[in-house]
C-alpha cells in the first residue's frame, strides 16, 4: 500500500508538471540581521575617487540606516540625524535626548573625531548611548566619513 502511495505522489508530480502545474516552493523574504565586523569590504565604483569614497560611504550607511536618518529636515529616529553632522556640536539637535556624556562632552564633530567615534563609540566618549554599530574596518569609516561630509546645505 505504501509503495502504491509513493507511486502515486510521483504520478501526480508528473501530471502537474506537464499541466503546468510547479513543485517550486513559495518565495519568502528575509531580513538579515549581522553583528558588527560581519559586513562585506567596501568597494568604491571606478571613475572619480572622491566621488566614489561618498558613493561607497553612502552604501555603507545603508547599515547606519536603521537607526540614524541623513536627510535635511527629516526627524530624529533610534538616533540623532546626521545631515550636516560635520562641524556640528554634539549633542545639540533639539529632536533628539543625547545621553549627558554626549551632551557634555565638547565635541564638534570633525572627520577625526567622526572617525574616532564611530570606531568605538563607548571608547571614545564612555556613557554614550550608541552601544551598537561601531565600524572596524577603517575603509569603511572612511567611506561613511565621505559620505557625511558631503551632506550640508
Amino acid at each position: 500500500m505504501r509503495k502504491q502511495a509513493l507511486m502515486g505522489t510521483g504520478l501526480l508530480t508528473i501530471m502537474l508538471t506537464a499541466c503546468g502545474g510547479s513543485s517550486e516552493p513559495e518565495v519568502v523574504e528575509q531580513i538579515v540581521v549581522s553583528e558588527p565586523g560581519e559586513i562585506a569590504p567596501v568597494e568604491a565604483p571606478a571613475g572619480d575617487s572622491s566621488v566614489d569614497l561618498v558613493a561607497a560611504g553612502e552604501a555603507a550607511f545603508a547599515v547606519c540606516g536603521g537607526c540614524h536618518v541623513a536627510e535635511s529636515g527629516e526627524a530624529s529616529r533610534a538616533g540623532p540625524n546626521l545631515y550636516g553632522v560635520v562641524g556640528r556640536s554634539a549633542g545639540s539637535l533639539d529632536d533628539f535626548a543625547y545621553s549627558d556624556a554626549l551632551a557634555g562632552s565638547g565635541i564638534t564633530w570633525d572627520a577625526a573625531q567622526l572617525d574616532e567615534f564611530i570606531a568605538n563609540p563607548s571608547a571614545a566618549v564612555p556613557g554614550t548611548i550608541m552601544v551598537a554599530g561601531a565600524v572596524a574596518d577603517d575603509e569603511r569609516r572612511a567611506a561613511i566619513i565621505a559620505y557625511l561630509e558631503s551632506l550640508s546645505e
